[in-house]
């Protein structure tokens, strides 16, 4: 690895100190990101998924956001092989992932997600619902194929979103975090370059938080008060990667501050380099930013312990990594409270294990050919 290496007892103590999301208590600061695997035959997570997600929890990660999970909507995703949070089957094989993770010593929420109009048309298993989206639009800003949802789409979404919230906490997760980021239906209700409605739900930057923010209070209503609400943004898309939300850390705050009175606990704020600064004049990542703006627990994340050939192969982007005694650094300052890892924990299950115990030298390199056999 190419990044500075901690001392084993600086990680540990920085990295163990449990944190509190609303009424759950996180036994440490690492957090497994969200990764689509696409394992789930017919939606179905099963006891692969089961032990995919457990053998992390029990090698040292405290909060586990499991992939991306279709609501229960016709349009909400197009493959047979992504889980979904809903139907009896699928809610009782996620029944088994939180208990497997339970059992290992972690904690456990599902991302919720509906894809909007970031689809291919005519593809299994819903080939016959249109993709749908604020207004139409592909994530380049021209027609699509699909349609501008009518307020009965946006009320039965946001029905979904809460069934699916309510089916989690029924079955023992932990919490639920919703997926508002990287381009996908509720992001696109979030960004001018997608949201060109004329309605209640477009317009400034306030009017476009209107059903995020009524995703977000349809979920609150259906859970418990103690039960966590996660919320994940992003300023980039996966097909606009210099796309933002917000220019300024005003701008910013006018977005979270609706999304945070609607019950949000926790936002996880996603970067693809974690250690750039958002805004001018500022060392503060957009996970800082969120918290110094909302005092809500956040969530960092991007591009966490992958080392220097990789981000330089990535995407053509060639900035220099910035080493884990600086993530640590930020942690100690409290700028954010959980530090999520991505695909370095997909290729390596022990990596929290590893540096907690400052055994750096054993971490494994992340190999994307070697996906498919990466249990």
């Amino acid at each position: 690895m190419s990044v500075t290496e901690p001392t084993p007892t600086r990680a540990a103590e920085i990295l163990s100190r449990p944190v509190n999301i609303n009424g759950l208590t996180v036994p440490n600061r690492i957090a497994m990101a969200p990764m689509t695997r696409m394992f789930s035959p017919d939606g179905i997570p099963g006891e692969d998924v089961v032990s995919y997600y457990a053998r992390r929890a029990a090698a040292g990660v405290g909060l586990i956001v499991t992939e991306g999970t279709y609501v229960g909507h016709e349009s909400a995703g197009q493959s047979d092989r992504v889980p979904r949070f809903h139907g009896e089957e699928q809610l009782a094989g996620w029944a088994k992932v939180a208990e497997g993770v339970h059992a290992a010593g972690g904690t456990i929420v599902p991302q919720l997600w509906h894809i909007g109009m970031v689809r291919n048309q005519g593809e299994p298993p819903y080939a016959d619902a249109p993709a749908v989206g604020p207004s139409g639009l592909r994530m380049d800003g021209t027609e699509g194929t699909g349609k501008a949802m009518t307020q009965r789409d946006l009320d039965d979404v946001i029905g979904a979103f809460a069934e699916a919230a309510a089916a989690a906490e029924r079955i023992g997760f932990d919490g639920v975090e919703i997926h508002g980021a990287h381009g996908y239906l509720v992001d696109q209700f979030l960004w001018a370059g997608t949201n060109r409605r004329t309605d209640a739900y477009g317009g400034d930057a306030v009017a476009r938080t209107k059903f995020a923010a009524e995703v977000v209070a349809a979920v609150r209503e259906t859970v418990s008060a103690e039960f966590p609400i996660i919320f994940r943004y992003s300023q980039w898309k996966q097909e606009a990667y210099r796309a933002r939300l917000a220019e300024t850390p005003e701008e910013l705050e006018a977005i979270l501050t609706p999304l945070a009175a609607a019950g949000v606990d926790a936002f996880h704020a996603s970067t693809r380099r974690y250690w750039i600064p958002e805004f001018e004049d500022s060392d503060l990542n957009l996970a800082g930013w969120t918290k110094k703006l909302t005092g809500k627990t956040t969530i960092t994340v991007g591009s966490v312990g992958l080392d220097g050939d990789f981000i330089r192969g990535f995407a053509g982007e060639g900035s220099p990594v910035k080493g884990i005694e600086d993530l640590l650094d930020s942690l100690e300052r409290d700028e954010f409270d959980l530090v999520a890892v991505g695909r370095a924990l997909l290729q390596d299950p022990e990596w929290a294990a590893k540096v907690l115990a400052g055994r750096t030298d054993e971490l494994k390199a992340y190999d994307a050919a070697a996906l498919s056999t990466l249990s």
